[in-house]
């Protein structure tokens, strides 16, 4: 039987904590950034964690489950 394969989108975007939680970055920090503020642009720049709600589909593409 092979290996199942993750979802290569998902690997990118998303990294696993030591406690289980999944970390994503913000999105809207790619480009037209000079009509963004300042407060904005930084308040982006920090990751963030997945909503619990779209956690089950995320571990699922990622194979943790």
């Amino acid at each position: 039987m092979p290996k199942m394969k993750t979802k290569s989108s998902a690997k990118k975007r998303f990294k696993v904590t030591g406690s289980g939680k999944i970390k994503r970055k913000h999105a809207f920090k790619s480009h037209i950034l000079t009509k963004k503020s300042k407060k904005r642009k930084l308040a982006l720049t920090h990751s963030a964690l997945v909503h619990k709600t779209d956690e089950r589909s995320v571990k699922q593409q990622l194979r943790l489950i």
